[in-house]
């Protein structure tokens, strides 16, 4: 398998290409990483199963986020976006019930597709670390939801926490680096994970991110398991 070195965010679309057939295999490993997502997505407080509900899942990857957008609103209809075709084939080969449809556009660039606005729900998962302006990027998602309609961006953060850094670096370490390479050949893509969630804000900071870029009713909430205090649900609403 080739090598896809990671530095910066505009190298990532490659190098989940390179690890999308090893990509469900490895995160499936991890303790918690569907019914975390799944539980991001209840915490939206989705009515009446979604029914006649738009949703947009910015990030979706090979489908986890969707997977767990469905189960909580299965009459929702879905538009899944990611910049990496390699890890929509692996989305698209899944069994999908329900309206979904997959785009393939980096998250920046979404307009250019012909994928327009309102939503009633914006899904984002694992995305906005990832991005090199993501206040440019929140500001679009406000203009893509309905008055009202609610963002929730289920991300790592663990500046704030010497305990949560700690436990993160350690099994980064140990276990998703070592784990990685062995599947995938190639660890560049889990190094680069370890250092953007380093560096991404703060909870403090993130919300306050959100209410700067035009949210309101904004909060937080972490998870259960071996990642809480270092996986949280940010939710927001889009201000009137």
């Amino acid at each position: 398998m080739s090598t896809r070195k990671v530095s910066e965010p505009g190298d990532l679309p490659a190098a989940f290409d390179a690890a999308a057939p090893t990509y469900d295999r490895l995160v499936d490993t991890n303790p918690g990483y569907h019914s975390h997502l799944r539980l991001s997505a209840r915490r939206m407080m989705l009515p009446d199963n979604g029914r006649g509900l738009r949703l947009l899942d910015a990030g979706c990857g090979t489908g986890a986020s969707t997977a767990a957008l469905l189960r909580v609103a299965p009459e929702a209809e879905i538009v899944a976006v990611d910049g990496s075709e390699g890890m929509l084939a692996e989305a698209r080969t899944k069994r999908w019930q329900g309206a979904v449809r997959f785009v393939h556009s980096r998250i920046e660039n979404l307009a250019d597709t012909g994928v327009e606005g309102p939503f009633d729900g914006i899904f984002a998962a694992y995305l906005l670390r990832n991005l090199a302006d993501p206040d440019a990027q929140l500001q679009a998602f406000r203009a893509l939801l309905r008055p009202g309609g609610t963002l929730a961006v289920h991300e790592y953060s663990v500046i704030d926490s010497r305990f949560a850094t700690a436990v993160w670096n350690t099994v980064c370490a140990t276990i998703i680096i070592p784990a990685g390479r062995l599947r995938s050949g190639d660890a560049s893509l889990y190094r680069y994970l370890r250092r953007s969630v380093n560096r991404f804000d703060g909870v403090a900071t993130f919300c306050n991110r959100l209410r700067t870029n035009g949210f309101t009713d904004v909060h937080s909430q972490t998870v259960p398991g071996w990642q809480h205090g270092i996986v949280h649900t940010f939710l927001a609403k889009a201000s009137a």
